[in-house]
């Protein structure tokens, strides 16, 4: 499969070379940063971006909240996260996302989101649920594509510079 991909793109034996090598130095910093990682935290998968990069998704759970964060295996690992969703357990039926950071345009978001949303399928939380608050409306817009996208409704009072979101997938 990958033999064929390379020749229909007329890949240089220059250019495979480098995309190997690549993906070998990105396979070795994975396996040393899940070593790194784990120590701490619970790794949940490994995935990979929209640059193709992979990355480690991993977790910090507790009875009243817990983070899912990413690691781009692009560098090694030295203890934080390039992205991050925290999320708070309102009660048994409801995780509540209070917060995500990290680079935009990698698709980070987007990876966490669906380990979010699996989180919650695996613990049976039946909503996501979300405020976009006043520091967010300098980026209000972008936030309401992302939750779109993701099968959110979203509900924006730009008076008051506030907004809600619930995930309407359930």
């Amino acid at each position: 499969m990958i033999g064929t991909a390379f020749l229909e793109e007329n890949k240089s034996k220059d250019d495979i070379k480098e995309e190997l090598d690549t993906l070998e130095i990105q396979l070795f910093r994975m396996q040393n940063n899940i070593k790194e990682i784990a120590k701490k935290w619970e790794i949940i998968s490994i995935d990979q971006t929209n640059d193709n990069n992979w990355v480690v998704i991993y977790a910090d759970k507790g009875t009243e909240a817990c983070q899912i964060m990413l690691h781009d295996c692009d560098a090694a690992f030295r203890g934080d996260w390039n992205a991050a969703i925290q999320a708070e357990y309102k009660n048994e039926n409801t995780i509540h996302i209070a917060d995500i950071k990290g680079q935009q345009n990698k698709g980070y978001g987007s990876i966490l989101m669906n380990y979010l949303k699996e989180l919650a399928h695996n613990e049976n939380v039946q909503y996501i649920t979300g405020d976009i608050v006043e520091r967010d409306f300098d980026h209000v817009n972008r936030l309401m594509h992302f939750y779109r996208k993701h099968n959110f409704d979203v509900k924006i009072d730009h008076t008051e510079q506030y907004g809600e979101i619930i995930c309407n997938e359930r």
